[in-house]
């Protein structure tokens, strides 16, 4: 099933940019989704196991990177829209 995720990442001991970039970065590298971004979220598009499993990805090297963080997430199945990478 295809599917859209929106992603908002918000660090509690590490730099606000450093930390954010360094996860948006982890899933860009991934090309099994389309990442786009803006000044308030992150969206990933593509296959749902594959934007579960970047998501995943991302969050753990985060974690193990930049310390305690909240990542908030929305999901909406069977919803892709034409984004482009960044």
């Amino acid at each position: 099933m295809k599917m859209a995720a929106e992603l908002s990442l918000y660090p509690l001991d590490s730099p606000l940019e450093k930390t954010v970039w360094g996860f948006i970065e982890t899933l860009i590298d991934d090309n099994s989704v389309t990442v786009a971004t803006n000044s308030m979220s992150t969206q990933i598009t593509g296959d749902s196991a594959d934007v579960f499993r970047v998501i995943k990805t991302a969050l753990e090297s985060s974690y193990a990177e930049f310390g305690r963080q909240v990542l908030v997430a929305k999901f909406i199945p069977e919803h892709v829209t034409e984004i482009g990478a960044t």
